[in-house]
C-alpha cells in the first residue's frame, strides 16, 4: 500500500487537463528533466500531478527499459468531453477511482470504506488511520506520511469552502460533489444529493463494480454496505440509493431491473461496460448542450 505520494498538494482545478494533454503529446513527459518548465508547475507539483493522474486511473503506467504513461480509456473520454471537469459525474468518477484503490491511495480507501465516523477532528482521523495501518501493513509507515495524507484528504474535499481564507482560492475539482465539510476544527462526512454526484456516475460505479466482480445481479444491501459501492463511496443512505435505482430503471437505452420483494431487493444490470455507458452519456449530454445553444 502507499502513503504520502501527493507531495502535500491536493489535485487542483485544470491540473488534470494539463497532465492529460502533456501525456498525449509525450508519453515520457514525467521522465523529462524539464517537465516542470513545460507544464508551468514546480518540480514537486509535477510529481504530485503524476500521482493524481495514476491514482484516478486517467493514465496507465508502462514499465520497462523506458518508463512511460499513456492515456487510459477513461482519460481519453475525459480529455475529449470534459477535460476541465465541469460535470459532477466526472468529478464523482475520479473520486470513485481514487477511493477504490487500496494499494495506490490507501488512506483514501480507508477513510471512505473502513472509517465509519461521521464527525471527527483531524487528530482523531489520524489516530484511527494509524491503527488501521498498523493492523494491515507489514512494514513501518512514517507517521508524518499519514498526517500529510489526512491533511491532503481534507483539502481535496473541502478546498474552496472557506471564502475568508486566501489559501482556499485553490479549488479542487472533486470538492464540488460535497462529500465533506470542515467547521470549527471538525471534519464532517456529508450525504450529498443525487444531482451533486450525478446519476451517470452512480451507474458507472455500479457497472464497474459488477463487471470487476463478474456478476450481473446485486442487492440493495450490498450497494449500501459493501466497499467501493454507493453507500461507502458517496456516504449515501438506503433511501437515496433506492431513489437513484428508480431513476436508473427509466434509462432510455440501458435501464437496470430493480426487483423488489419482501425478503430481498435485487438489481440486475444491463449488458454494457462502465466505459461504454459513460461514452454514451457524454455524447448524449454534448448533443443536448448543442441543442440548447
Amino acid at each position: 500500500m502507499a502513503y504520502g505520494q501527493h507531495q502535500s498538494f491536493h489535485l487542483r482545478d485544470r491540473w488534470l487537463s494539463k497532465g492529460l494533454k502533456s501525456i498525449e503529446a509525450n508519453e515520457r513527459f514525467f521522465y523529462e528533466d524539464n517537465a516542470f518548465e513545460q507544464i508551468g508547475l514546480g518540480k514537486n507539483m509535477v510529481q504530485s500531478l503524476r500521482f493524481w493522474l495514476e491514482a484516478t486511473k486517467v493514465v496507465d503506467k508502462q514499465e520497462g527499459k523506458k518508463h512511460s504513461h499513456s492515456l487510459s480509456k477513461l482519460g481519453k473520454l475525459i480529455l475529449k468531453y470534459d477535460k476541465v471537469v465541469q460535470l459532477q459525474d466526472t468529478a464523482s468518477i475520479l473520486h470513485y477511482n481514487l477511493t477504490s484503490d487500496k494499494e495506490m491511495a490507501s488512506s483514501w480507501y480507508w477513510f471512505f470504506n473502513c472509517y465509519n465516523e461521521k464527525v471527527s477532528t483531524k487528530e482523531e482521523i489520524f489516530e484511527e488511520l494509524k491503527k488501521w495501518v498498523q493492523d494491515n501493513e507489514t512494514k513501518n509507515i512514517a507517521e508524518g506520511s499519514l498526517k500529510k495524507d489526512v491533511d491532503c484528504l481534507v483539502r481535496l474535499y473541502t478546498s474552496g469552502q472557506d471564502k475568508e481564507d486566501p489559501e482556499e482560492v485553490i479549488h479542487s475539482p472533486i470538492a464540488k460533489i460535497n462529500l465533506m465539510s470542515e467547521n470549527d476544527g471538525y471534519i464532517n462526512k456529508i450525504t450529498p444529493n443525487l444531482s451533486e454526484i450525478g446519476i451517470t456516475a452512480l451507474m458507472y460505479v455500479l457497472l464497474d463494480y459488477c463487471n470487476n466482480q463478474n456478476i450481473s445481479t446485486i442487492t440493495v444491501d450490498e450497494i449500501e454496505h459493501k466497499s467501493n459501492l454507493w453507500g461507502k463511496t458517496f456516504n449515501l443512505n438506503r433511501s437515496i440509493i433506492v431513489s437513484a435505482l428508480e431513476r436508473l430503471m427509466k434509462h432510455k437505452k440501458y435501464p437496470i431491473k430493480f426487483i423488489r420483494t419482501n425478503k430481498l431487493d435485487d438489481v440486475q444490470i444491463p449488458k454494457v461496460t462502465a466505459l461504454e455507458f459513460l461514452e454514451y452519456e457524454y455524447v448524449r449530454m454534448e448533443e443536448e448542450l448543442n441543442v440548447l445553444v
